[in-house]
């Protein structure tokens, strides 16, 4: 765009020496100034074009977000898009990382924590994947959204972010919307060729119309075979499920993860009793864990 508009001015200026030599400077004189409220604006285009990457999301302070867009994903649960300033701006959450929904309702300030799905490779929106629950205060304000509308949001958060070498091998354990810190380090270790980690993902559920995205899970799963697997689990499953059936046991582990050493790392999220009784398996299995706050270099890290 910027060479396009020097070569632009070039040009008119080349026609108004021209014009000047053959007619006088008449011509010159009275459009010299919209040839500069021309160029003028075609500089100022040039730097929206150019508009570097910025970030826009800090942790002290809550933005408004847009709602631009609302993805259905299956009956309680959707995608929800929101719009950034710029169309070039980047949310700026490190992988592993989430933001704060803050929601105002009857005088009191209520928050809830949500990892965004997209990453900083996508410009101008981000992407939360929420289900609504009937007595969830945020997700039902995020639920009744129209869109336009906005929501107020703080971040990033969190104690994990991951990093390229992190460990050889990641187990994850997730259940319901649990899933969505595993996608975000999923997404980003499967589209860096240079990332070696090997990730076991169990995605456990009631039903099968419980599982999320899981047609994107699947679809790494068979591209990225050699580093990527996931093994479905439901405590309800109907009489043509394939998969395991009923909840996360001891053997299951051990049938899916490798064995404790010190290139293994656990990760878990999910509903706090889930969460809880896959520590108490783990340690059994042998995996160090801790009684207090997950740290990123636990073996055992939970969300």
């Amino acid at each position: 765009m910027a060479s396009a508009t020097r070569l632009c001015l070039v040009i008119l200026l080349f026609l108004i020496a021209i014009d000047t030599a053959i007619r006088g400077p008449s011509w010159a004189r009275y459009c010299a100034g919209p040839i500069f409220l021309l160029w003028s604006f075609m500089f100022y285009i040039s730097k929206i074009v150019h508009r570097k990457s910025r970030t826009v999301i800090r942790p002290d302070i809550f933005h408004e977000f847009v709602l631009m867009e609302r993805m259905k994903v299956n009956y309680n649960t959707a995608i929800y898009r929101f719009a950034l300033p710029h169309e070039n701006d980047i949310l700026g959450v490190p992988i592993g990382q989430h933001l704060s929904i803050a929601v105002e309702i009857g005088g009191k300030i209520a928050l809830k924590s949500y990892t965004p799905i997209s990453s900083d490779d996508s410009h101008g929106y981000f992407d939360l994947l929420i289900k609504n629950y009937p007595q969830g205060t945020v997700s039902s304000f995020i639920g009744g959204l129209e869109v336009g509308q906005t929501a107020c949001f703080r971040g990033p958060s969190g104690a994990m972010i991951y990093r390229k070498g992190l460990s050889k091998t990641i187990g994850m354990i997730a259940g319901g919307t649990g899933i969505t810190p595993m996608l975000s380090i999923i997404t980003a270790v499967l589209k860096d060729p240079s990332d070696s980690t090997n990730i076991r993902l169990i995605f456990a559920n009631r039903n099968q119309s419980d599982i999320l995205l899981q047609d994107r899970l699947d679809d790494f799963a068979a591209k990225h075979s050699n580093k990527f697997k996931v093994h479905y689990i439901l405590s309800n499953a109907d009489e043509g499920w394939r998969g395991s059936r009923g909840h996360v046991t001891a053997s299951l582990i051990r049938d899916q993860f490798p064995l404790p050493t010190k290139d293994v790392k656990i990760l878990l999220c999910g509903p706090p009793g889930m969460v809880s009784d896959m520590k108490k398996i783990l340690v059994d299995l042998g995996y160090c864990t801790s009684s207090g706050r997950s740290k990123p270099q636990d073996t055992v890290f939970a969300f």
